[in-house]
């Protein structure tokens, strides 16, 4: 293995030892021996950026895991996984930071399993962005649906963060599903699970029937991740989790997945028309759905929230945009439908900054307040200073203003979508037009809810009265995460070339391979005055609209619009969660019924239907005795002897003898395997039945007399019915297996153990090497469940219940 695929390893490992150090340590947050694992992190990735202006180089490197499925631990590091993984790993570093002064250090804080959870995000995380296999990706991106929801639920004496937290994980795990499903048929279209082999097998994709199906399968795992209309109403739940969570999820990493695995395959689905047409739409849409949604949002995490979601959808759209860019020609490194991927590029590392920075800005507003609630602050700006100067750095950079690095990639997503009005391809002539102005009124919508934040928070009348705790400047502990993002913000927004050849034009290449000649990169060069061209007016007229709205704020707070800040699409997930729990508590009431008949019932009515419906399906039903062995006369009586045993069962009244005959069953069943000749299935059977029978005998003797029982006639008759299904299906099944061996002799598997049991496990017990070699980890489970329902025999052995007391 290579030091990158220790990458995402060391955070679980680390993982492991917290409890220890959490216990050993009590008098030491646990934060600061976590601190150094993403830093450490964050250095090492950084010695992949590029240091000339030569192409960045990629790392690809294989460990098997499941070589026979194709199942790779493949590590693959470009521009865009090694954007990501320093967005995971540097904001970590400050997230955790932040954590040690927001989370107390207290007695009843389980710190423990925040920093475990918090670990394994991290390194799922870096899983998802660091790996080549689509399986390994997939099995990843639900541990972050795990562990997200594990850290939203961390206060899970909330019931709004248990809500929160099921939310999030039944959306983003049932996103997940159906993305498994897509990753699926893409292995049918190409036989591989490379991502990189399957971008160079782009052709045969595009030309499979299966490519709708896969696209749209996997979008549903990117929009349910990312938070696209309709599948955003779990993130404003979310944000009942800490803050630290908020700043790390929810603005930089876990959210942006969707946004990876989009741009990762872009170059597999980019260049067609549907890709184009449901990632425009759907970002378009979410961006103006989030920004009017946040305008009517009271708490600060909630505008946050819902603002999130707003600028997913605008980095979404332009991954839209920009697929359009594989219809045309690069001359110079440069193309005017390219802009749109440089725009998402470099809004994702904005959006990382000033978010992060609001969100930990936010955190520290309620820690030293006692509140989020817009209605009961205002004045802070003079009692919390410094507080002010980052919220002021970072309200202005989401709201588009120069000289910050959001109104630059703010300008280029205007660029992108003016553009879009020329693109003569998937017939973007006929509603291409509807881009800009989408894009237009959203912005004016977010420069609305910026100045809600900064206005409503720190101008105005102070109100200590409606706070809980007395307002004050935050210690420096907390304001350093923030104080490093905001100043992040000033920098980039200064100096936003220097991402230009080693962050932006990596990232670029990654997303749109092919587009250059070998050794060309694309022109980045990104500068605030550009003329007065079409961008510069849109944002003064969103900033002259976006205040005419604020300013007149009291004319629309009191429409119904302002008052419900509630998603109304929260409604229809609630209703249907609702119904789902009804529907599952019908079907639980009829297959349930506490009768181990009717459990027999189910099971043997299913493999009635299932298996008869596959030979009939297949036409695999097939009688040749021609082949049959020579049959002995001693065998007609042990089989005679068991027909009869078998059908006297039924007949008998003494539990007695019921259990006598049962005992006479399974002992001749044991004569049989003595008789061909299997004497280990013999003895095992002899025992079995044995100890079966003695132990019945034991328990039986003391139980009541069997009271003669009454039957319908329905109930005989189903009986007979599925008795008499079970065993045709079964006996038509092994006969019609034998015939088809006969007509189409193939080497049975038993030859393989034969002659590798000794070769590849030195035994020369067969049946032991199969158990314990060839199928090691099916043995392996089966002992996992015994241990289990052996420790649950001791708990409940050793539990004392009380006198009422259910257990």
């Amino acid at each position: 293995m290579s030091t990158l695929h220790f990458v995402a390893l060391i955070p679980f490992i680390a993982a492991i030892f917290i409890p220890l150090v959490y216990h050993k340590f009590r008098h030491i947050h646990t934060g600061w021996f976590i601190l150094p694992i993403p830093l450490v992190l964050f250095v090492y990735l950084i010695s992949y950026l590029p240091t000339s202006d030569a192409p960045m180089a990629t790392v690809k490197n294989s460990v098997p895991w499941v070589p026979s499925l194709d199942i790779h631990y493949t590590v693959f590091l470009d521009g865009l996984s090694l954007l990501f993984a320093l967005l995971i790993t540097g904001i970590g570093t400050l997230v955790v930071l932040y954590s040690i002064y927001y989370i107390a250090n207290k007695k009843d804080e389980p710190l423990n399993n925040f920093y475990v959870y918090l670990l394994m995000f991290m390194g799922a995380m870096l899983g998802v962005v660091l790996s080549d296999n689509l399986i390994v990706i997939y099995v990843f991106w639900e541990v972050t649906s795990l562990s997200s929801s594990l850290l939203i639920g961390y206060w899970f004496h909330k019931e709004k963060s248990r809500y929160g937290a099921q939310k999030s994980l039944l959306i983003t795990v049932t996103g997940g599903f159906a993305m498994l499903s897509g990753f699926t048929l893409l292995y049918v279209m190409t036989g591989t699970f490379s991502i990189s082999e399957i971008i160079a097998l782009g052709d045969v994709i595009v030309a499979s029937p299966l490519f709708i199906p896969a696209m749209i399968l996997i979008l549903l795992g990117a929009f349910t991740k990312s938070a696209q209309f309709p599948f955003h109403i779990w993130l404003p739940d979310a944000m009942e989790a800490p803050t630290p969570v908020s700043a790390y999820l929810h603005s930089a990493t876990m959210v942006k997945a969707g946004i990876y695995l989009v741009a990762r395959l872009t170059p597999v689905f980019g260049g067609q028309a549907e890709w184009f047409w449901i990632i425009t739409s759907f970002g378009l849409f979410t961006l103006l759905w989030g920004s009017i949604s946040a305008v009517r949002q009271k708490d600060l995490k909630g505008i946050l929230a819902f603002s999130t979601v707003s600028q997913l959808g605008l980095i979404m759209s332009l991954l839209g945009l920009g697929s359009a860019a594989f219809h045309y020609d690069v001359v110079d490194g440069q193309s005017v439908y390219t802009v749109a991927i440089l725009a998402a590029v470099f809004h994702l590392v904005n959006h990382a900054t000033f978010k992060g920075s609001l969100f930990m800005i936010v955190g520290i507003i309620d820690h030293e307040t006692g509140t989020r609630d817009i209605r009961k602050l205002g004045g802070l700006m003079s009692i919390m200073p410094i507080t002010f100067t980052i919220s002021l750095i970072g309200i202005a950079s989401m709201a588009g203003l120069p000289p910050f690095n959001g109104f630059l990639s703010k300008e280029m997503f205007f660029t992108g979508a003016l553009n879009s009005t020329t693109i003569d391809v998937f017939n973007v002539q006929t509603l291409g037009f509807i881009f800009p102005i989408v894009a237009w009124v959203a912005s004016v919508f977010t420069f609305v809810y910026c100045m809600i934040m900064l206005f409503r928070t720190f101008t105005g009348k102070h109100q200590p009265e409606k706070l809980e705790k007395e307002a004050h400047e935050a210690p420096m502990g907390l304001l350093i995460s923030p104080i490093v993002l905001g100043s992040l913000v000033v920098v980039f927004g200064f100096f936003p070339n220097l991402l230009a050849y080693t962050i932006i034009n990596p990232a670029m290449q990654a997303i749109l391979p092919g587009l250059l000649e070998p050794g060309e990169q694309f022109y980045v060069n990104i500068y605030h005055w550009h003329g007065l061209n079409p961008e510069l007016f849109m944002t003064m007229g969103v900033i002259f609209f976006g205040a005419f709205i604020f300013l007149n704020a009291r004319k629309w707070q009191e429409t119904a619009f302002y008052l419900k800040e509630r998603d109304p699409l929260n409604t229809i997930y609630d209703n249907g969660l609702v119904g789902l729990i009804k529907g599952s508590t019908a079907v639980n009431d009829v297959q349930m019924t506490g009768r181990l008949r009717d459990y027999f019932s189910f099971m043997f009515v299913f493999l009635i239907l299932i298996m008869g419906y596959m030979l009939w399906k297949t036409n695999a039903i097939a009688i040749d005795l021609a082949n049959t062995a020579h049959i002995s006369p001693y065998m007609y009586l042990i089989s005679l002897s068991l027909v009869i045993a078998t059908l006297a069962v039924p007949f008998v009244a003494k539990r007695i003898s019921a259990i006598i005959l049962v005992g006479v069953i399974g002992f001749l069943i044991a004569l049989l395997f003595a008789v061909f000749r299997a004497p280990d299935l013999a003895l095992t059977q002899l025992l079995v039945e044995t100890v079966i029978v003695v132990l019945f005998l034991l328990v039986f003797y003391h139980l009541p007399e069997l009271k003669k029982e009454s039957f319908k006639p329905a109930f005989r008759i189903s009986n007979f019915l599925i008795s008499i299904g079970v065993g045709l299906v079964v006996t038509l099944t092994a006969l019609s297996a034998h015939a088809f061996s006969h007509e189409n002799p193939i080497s049975p598997i038993s030859d393989y153990f034969v002659e590798n049991a000794y070769a590849l496990a030195g035994g020369q017990n067969i049946v032991n090497v199969i158990l314990v070699d060839f199928r090691g980890l099916d043995t392996l489970l089966e002992v996992l469940v015994l241990g289990i329902v052996g420790l649950g025999v001791v708990v409940l052995i050793k539990y004392k219940a009380t006198k009422g007391e259910d257990i």
